[in-house]
């Protein structure tokens, strides 16, 4: 093996939730976003580069079942860590003004970095839908092997479902006619002991 494919093997695989992931990102982003203020005055080129390694691997470690949540989280994460870098005034407006120009600017890497989320997204899918298609077909053939050398004509019985008057009727008749009552006369009455 190559021994790029073998230090990935190497790399952690975590599988998480749809959830899991959005926390993921956008904790991730947040304090991302704190370190570029700090070290690199609110780089804009530096957190964009670093937002695209972080959908990367958020759209891998999400779970098959999750694989339409990470296109969806990457966003609202990049937005989460745009609001340390985006400056503004004091107060509410200046903040939500500063955090809108900020997402208006750095449009070009929030829709980078989704893309290849949805493409790492998509391509995920198809593998697992290849390999659940490939497992069935497998396990068909299986069960037509299995079938075919229990009973006649490869075809296993499968049990009948009945209903509550279907098992009544069935009793009746296993009960024989002893026990049935006679439909052409009146019943007769035990006599009493004297």
């Amino acid at each position: 093996m190559p021994p790029v494919v073998t230090a990935l093997r190497r790399f952690p695989n975590p599988r998480l939730t749809g959830i899991g992931a959005g926390l993921f990102a956008s904790l991730t982003m947040f304090v991302l976003a704190c370190l570029d203020r700090l070290l690199f005055d609110s780089s804009e080129l530096v957190y964009g580069l670093l937002f695209l390694p972080v959908s990367a691997l958020t759209a891998l470690w999400v779970r098959p079942a999750d694989l339409v949540t990470a296109p969806i989280s990457v966003p609202i994460a990049f937005a989460v860590g745009v609001f340390p870098i985006s400056g503004g005034s004091s107060g509410f407006g200046g903040q939500t003004m500063a955090l809108v120009t900020a997402l208006a600017v750095h449009a070009g890497w929030l829709y980078g970095g989704t893309l290849i989320a949805g493409l790492i997204a998509s391509v995920r899918k198809v593998r697992h839908m290849r390999a659940r298609r490939r497992y069935l077909a497998l396990q068909g053939r299986t069960g037509e092997g299995a079938g075919g050398a229990g009973g006649a004509g490869g075809k296993a019985r499968r049990p009948v479902a009945r209903g509550p008057q279907q098992v009544a009727g069935a009793a009746a008749r296993a009960a024989g006619p002893a026990e049935r009552p006679r439909a052409d006369g009146p019943a007769e009455r035990p006599r009493a002991s004297r």
